[in-house]
């Protein structure tokens, strides 16, 4: 990679190979490559293609016990190694031989895990929905994509809050010690109803949405905070979605579902319980960093929290002789939200099927550290997915060599309202277009934004709003390149930037603009754009050298200025033409200059 460490710009004066391995610290052969395959008109999606040679499958770690059905899964696509309770050492001494690595919560995939993958770690699943355990940031930088399983468990975690906050009411786990020890105590495990009572759901997503439903049938009043749920669907349920002050001060019963972040870290405290409701009861099913622990245990004896029925807490397993879970006032579980044989069937299929489909270079709607794009949505974007990347490196092969790429603009044209098109995913594959033909960077939806800020790269975005009907999500983009030297002059717009845009027909990406030519050239194999005066017999001379040589020409589009003026002609051709041919190109007498750009 030729790149200026003073001035962190991108250089072109080396280009390779665009069809990269997904891991771009190995040779092709060691892993895999995943490449765009040739596309028919009638395909109706985005064919990628896998090749690996002779015991060159992806291989996943599997960290922790994973369901048969997930395992089999992964087992017919990739070597698989199962290896459990791994020391923190062991597990950084291993990632270097894996694409992939499935964790559930009790496997903390560190910085140090990254770093020593090499760069060959391309995935990390985490089976079940939260990700405290993995360091986002260390992934994003390493262009690690992080995928979850957050939907195959949802209902066995609200039915376990739902359990525990009937059992914690009736006291259902002191009662059976009580009778196991040979005691008959009806009068000291004397309970609470549920009915008419106020539940607080601290955190509407989608368990705690399910516990506010099933809290609903059993005759609870529901509140619930959440600060990013939208205020309709919880009308929808009969929730009022209310402030954190009023839910824990107005609740008789807490029930906590929500992440582990920065800013929900030990959010109930000391400050938090005097403000709560004496004889409050509260369950979590979350995270157990959420809750103060010494904190509680000070709320328990003081009679401010009435009962707590937890699942997890902040060290798991805790200490034998950990104070809050041998109190007497304590319901506890060992992190059995999940631990139902549908939802482990179903986390496992999840899972592997998000790190199977991430690893075949397909987008993942359940990604935690790229764009979270729903399923429908990438289905609709796939075309102007490859139609971006296939412009960003067209834009930069452009580049004469030593200009250094710093400015560049992207411009989408659409009917839809802005609210209406997320472009995100757009962006980082044009970062992707731009950065990967001249340099030894991998890049992708996770670290786009990051390797772009890294080499100085400024990527700004401009939408055009268009009238007619909004059923195409865009109609065009284009690409330009600010401040820098073309090797082919003509692909300098009137403004003196290079420009490139593109459309996508009939599901298919085609080049439509080269600076102020008009052309239409399908965006498949590589592009011959040559300039030429405009006259007869140019595109029959073109072919027939290209005829010669066995390359086969898919498309062929002319733009010019006026009848026998100049002209651009732009050629698809399925093969890349020897040195020997684009030089007899070159000196056909009509033709003023010509570039080959190898999509």
């Amino acid at each position: 990679m030729a790149t200026s460490s003073a001035s962190q710009t991108l250089r072109t004066s080396s280009f390779r190979n665009p069809s990269l391995s997904l891991s771009s610290k190995l040779p092709l052969s060691s892993v895999f490559n995943v490449s765009v395959g040739p596309r028919r008109r009638d395909a109706k999606r985005l064919v990628l293609v896998v090749s690996a040679g002779l015991d060159a499958k992806p291989t996943v770690l599997v960290a922790e016990k994973l369901g048969e059905a997930g395992l089999d899964l992964l087992k017919d696509f990739a070597n698989v190694d199962c290896s459990y309770n791994l020391s923190p050492e062991e597990l950084c001494t291993k990632i270097s031989l894996c694409d992939a690595l499935i964790v559930r919560s009790g496997t903390k995939v560190s910085r140090e895990v990254f770093e020593s993958s090499g760069g060959r770690l391309k995935v990390v699943g985490r089976a079940g929905v939260g990700i405290d355990n993995v360091d986002l940031a260390a992934a994003t930088e390493h262009g690690c994509l992080v995928v979850n399983a957050p939907t195959a468990n949802t209902v066995a975690a609200a039915e376990h809050g739902i359990a525990l906050l009937a059992a914690m009411a009736r006291n259902v786990a002191q009662a059976d010690a009580s009778v196991k020890d040979g005691k008959w105590q009806r009068n000291k495990y004397v309970g609470v109803s549920l009915v008419g009572k106020t539940l607080a759901v601290m955190g509407f997503g989608k368990v705690g949405s399910e516990v506010a439903r099933r809290a609903k049938g059993l005759g609870m009043h529901v509140i619930a905070h959440d600060p990013y749920a939208p205020a309709d669907r919880a009308r929808a349920i009969g929730v009022d979605l209310v402030s954190f002050d009023e839910a824990i001060s107005t609740a008789d019963f807490i029930s906590l579902h929500m992440p582990l972040t920065p800013s929900t870290s030990k959010i109930l405290n000391d400050e938090t319980f005097a403000k709560m409701k004496k004889g409050v009861r509260i369950v979590n099913v979350a995270r157990g960093g959420v809750i103060d622990e010494d904190a509680l245990v000070k709320a328990l004896d003081a009679g401010i929290v009435a009962q707590a029925a937890l699942d997890v807490f902040m060290v798991e397993p805790p200490a034998k002789d950990s104070k809050l879970v041998l109190h007497e006032k304590v319901t506890a579980t060992p992190h059995l939200g999940a631990s139902t044989m549908e939802a482990q069937e179903g986390v496992a299929i999840e899972i592997a099927e998000a790190v199977v489909g991430a690893l075949r270079g397909e987008l993942a709607a359940t990604a935690v550290n790229a764009p979270m794009v729903p399923a429908e949505v990438l289905t609709e974007l796939k075309p102007y997915v490859e139609l971006a990347e296939k412009l960003g490196r067209l834009a930069v092969q452009l580049v004469a060599g030593g200009s250094g790429v710093k400015t560049v603009k992207v411009t989408y044209a659409s009917a839809r309202a802005p609210d209406d098109l997320d472009t995100r995913l757009l962006r980082a594959m044009i970062t992707k277009g731009l950065i990967e033909p001249i340099s030894s960077v991998f890049v992708n939806l996770v670290n786009a934004d990051f390797t772009a800020k890294q080499r100085g790269l400024r990527i700004s975005e401009e939408r055009i709003i268009l009238d007619g009907s909004p059923e195409s999500p865009l109609d065009l983009i284009e690409v330009q390149i600010a401040n820098v030297e073309s090797k082919f002059a003509s692909a300098i717009s009137d403004t003196g930037e290079i420009k490139v845009a593109g459309r996508v027909k009939d599901g298919i990406p085609h080049l439509t603009k080269v600076g102020s030519f008009e052309v239409d050239v399908s965006l498949e194999g590589s592009i011959i754009l040559c300039r030429q005066v405009d006259q007869p017999g140019m595109i029959g001379k073109v072919g027939s050298i290209l005829g010669e040589e066995n390359v086969n020409v898919s498309f062929m589009s002319v733009g010019r200025i006026a009848p026998r003026k100049q002209a651009v002609m732009a050629i698809g051709v399925d093969d890349q033409p020897s040195k020997s041919s684009l030089k007899r190109i070159g000196e056909i007498p009509a033709i003023e200059e010509f570039v080959f750009l190898k999509l």
